[in-house]
């Protein structure tokens, strides 16, 4: 993935679109990892596939254990499920299981001033450090 040179921030706040093909390839602890190194950047990171439910958990709990007060406040994170004709079952549904094909904002909790979500809206207003 093309990375922007450091002084590209100083001018606003960068975007990691990460497509699902991307991520397709990657073990749980390597879309962790991805994640969380471009949120500790400072960056804001959209997946456009999202998280199993448990790599989300997985998440907040790799998150939790690497807060330091002066390095990393943690995390925001916000999920948009796609609706419309769903490729999962109908046993999957009654079942509970989620699909992943959802947009999943995820960015640093001290430059996240405001993360709303409605049925069909993320917004989020993001300061620079």
């Amino acid at each position: 993935m093309p990375e922007a040179t450091p002084g590209d921030s100083r001018n606003g706040v960068q975007i990691d679109l990460i497509s699902g093909a991307r991520m397709e390839g990657l073990t749980s602890m390597e879309k962790i990892r991805l994640i969380l190194d471009g949120v500790r950047e400072g960056n804001i990171v959209v997946l456009e596939e999202g998280l199993a439910p448990e790599e989300e958990s997985k998440l907040i709990e790799v998150t939790m254990t690497e807060i330091s007060p002066d390095e990393f406040n943690g995390i925001e994170i916000e999920t948009y499920p796609q609706s419309g004709g769903s490729s999962q079952g109908i046993l999957g549904r009654i079942m509970g299981k989620e699909s992943t094909k959802k947009l999943t904002v995820i960015g640093p909790a001290n430059q996240i001033e405001t993360l709303h979500k409605d049925e069909n809206l993320i917004s989020a207003l993001v300061s620079r450090k």
